[in-house]
């Protein structure tokens, strides 16, 4: 292990909190692979994320993994991620509701990919999320839309965190959030609305993608 790997693992839980698995109907990656992948990549837990739907999430709880159960939902303004939420959360309405019914279920409002304007529409309504995806591997170009995130997370004075947004396999890990917590759910999203976070990652390679697109297109045919 290199030395900067030892440092971020001493100060705290490498989460990659933005994992999609093949219950999203966009995603290839199976259940098992989550599992494989995560270990493979040195993480100690992920959010599961899928779009709209907590099946996945669910069923992996029991693994020898962390598992945050969470949905990514489409709201009228863009995508949320909700954490730490067992119930189905409503899609396609208006964000500030979106995020009252996550906090009312339980978990914590995660806006995800922000300025991807071909993804979300930046709102300063996401002011009241309890933190900002800032780094996300899938973005494209990576360090613009890194540095964006950045800016409208700092300017809104919120926690930053990383997802690899993984559609398959082998991008899970390539972005996480450090977080200073001990290894249960409630204490790590209380850490993250604390801002006990230091997100880190790097985009997804070109060759990676390109495997991912052939799968899912063959995954259609």
């Amino acid at each position: 292990m290199c030395r900067w790997q030892s440092k971020v693992k001493s100060l705290g839980l490498k989460i990659d909190l933005h994992v999609h698995t093949c219950y999203s109907y966009d995603a290839v990656t199976t259940l098992k692979e989550v599992v494989t992948y995560s270990k493979k990549r040195g993480l100690d837990g992920v959010a599961i994320t899928d779009h709209d739907t907590l099946a996945a999430a669910l069923k992996l709880r029991n693994s020898d993994l962390i598992v945050i159960p969470g949905i990514e939902i489409t709201t009228l303004r863009g995508h949320l991620l909700a954490l730490n939420v067992t119930a189905p959360i409503p899609q396609k309405l208006d964000i500030n509701e979106t995020i009252q019914r996550i906090h009312e279920a339980g978990g914590i409002a995660v806006a995800a990919h922000p300025t991807l304007f071909y993804k979300s529409v930046p709102s300063q309504r996401t002011a009241s999320c309890d933190a900002i995806e800032v780094i996300n591997s899938a973005a494209i170009p990576f360090q613009f839309f890194t540095y964006l995130n950045k800016k409208f997370a700092t300017r809104l004075n919120l926690p930053q965190t990383a997802g690899s947004d993984s559609h398959y396999a082998p991008e899970i890990g390539t972005a996480y959030t450090v977080i200073e917590a001990d290894p249960d759910v409630e204490e790590i999203v209380q850490a993250i609305k604390k801002g006990a976070t230091i997100p880190m990652g790097k985009p997804i390679p070109w060759r990676i993608r390109l495997k991912r697109g052939a799968l899912s297109l063959k995954r259609k045919l």
